[in-house]
């Protein structure tokens, strides 16, 4: 029997948490079942080096994803998948667009909620066209629970549509990756190294992490790095610089592994104002950090049972994760014991738990 030829669908391979899973399944996902070809807008990202090279990989060379439907509908009208899948919430409504209906099994993937901080003009124009254009999927993957039921009541979409698959962020390659040497003076130091990282923007909640730094300094010495990069990069370094705590704030930018950073500090933070499933809250985990997350919507409550294999603090309180920051830094035992927790916990999004669950989403009928 020949593989099932699988569209993968996104605008670019950037560096972002959805870029890396869906790096993650091309590399994992099983070559005699499925023949996966890499669709992207246009062909650029910090990721594309390390795409399989028996994956082809298509550039559309559309100036925007909208701009995209007529090359994508033109190149599945030629090659005929039998799957095609989105990747990428932005590039949803565009592959929605462009699929023929009837024509191949069509799976969307949506991987924040679907209200966040954009203004509200380019905000309801999105959430009605996914509300007409999302029934045409025979399958809308969301990333947790809190995400699926979100697309349920604001897209009026029917259960038996969604699947919830969690992100496959554990790898096999982890541990190793964790124990390799860092470049980093920091952690050669003795003064506590506080880990973010993710894409510096709004949601990301950085700037409530320096509000907590610099409370949690008037009483302990300890440092933030953010590993990732992007728009805020200067607002950010600005309100360090406010709050007095530009040389206890690092942001190294694109970091090619983050882990051996995560095996290292002292506390993993997660201050997001608003998440999907936040993979790197995960892989801290399994690198045996400890880690406070902001409870926000959506994600972190599945993810941290609190006070067991993490800590989970309000979102938008600078003040109360500043006093659990300090607790922990005063309290190695129980830094300890969280991170062997976490470890444990974080298997529940390995490639072994989460691949047959996109297997299942791609190729029902298969199982």
């Amino acid at each position: 029997m020949r593989p099932l030829s699988v569209f993968v669908v996104r605008p670019k391979l950037g560096d972002g948490g959805a870029d890396r899973i869906t790096l993650t399944l091309l590399q994992h996902l099983d070559k005699q079942r499925f023949k996966a070809t890499l669709v992207l807008n246009r062909r650029r990202g910090a990721l594309l080096g390390e795409v399989p090279r028996d994956i082809e990989v298509v550039p559309l060379g559309a100036a925007g994803m909208l701009s995209a439907v007529r090359p994508l509908r033109f190149l599945l009208d030629g090659h005929k998948p039998d799957i095609v899948f989105s990747t990428s919430s932005g590039s949803n409504v565009t592959v929605a667009l462009a699929a023929r209906r009837p024509g191949p099994r069509l799976v969307l993937s949506e991987r924040n909620g679907l209200v966040r901080d954009q203004p509200r003009h380019k905000l309801w124009p999105l959430l009605l066209a996914k509300r007409l254009l999302y029934p045409r999927a025979d399958c809308v993957t969301a990333v947790s629970a809190g995400v699926a039921e979100d697309l349920r009541r604001r897209l009026r979409l029917p259960s038996e549509l969604l699947r919830v698959v969690y992100n496959p962020v554990v790898t096999p390659d982890l541990a190793s990756l964790t124990e390799e040497p860092v470049d980093e003076s920091w952690f050669d130091e003795d003064i506590p190294v506080l880990l973010a990282a993710g894409r510096l923007v709004n949601a990301k909640g950085f700037d409530l992490l320096l509000e907590a730094l610099a409370r949690v300094r008037r009483q302990a010495a300890c440092r933030v790095m953010v590993v990732g990069e992007g728009a805020l990069r200067g607002q950010l370094l600005a309100r360090a610089e406010a709050l007095g705590i530009a040389k206890a704030v690092k942001l190294p930018g694109f970091v090619a592994n983050p882990y051996a950073f995560m095996g290292r500090c002292a506390v993993f933070v997660l201050p997001s104002r608003f998440e999907g499933l936040p993979g790197v809250l995960i892989q801290a985990m399994a690198c045996g950090a400890s880690v406070v997350a902001a409870d926000c919507a959506f994600g972190p409550a599945e993810i941290v049972t609190s006070g067991k294999d993490g800590i989970l603090v309000p979102p938008e309180d600078p003040a109360t994760l500043a006093e659990v920051l300090l607790a922990l830094l005063r309290d190695s035992a129980r830094r300890r014991a969280l991170g062997e927790a976490a470890r444990m916990t974080a298997r529940r999004f390995s490639l072994e738990a989460v691949i047959p669950n996109y297997v299942r989403a791609l190729d029902p009928e298969g199982v």
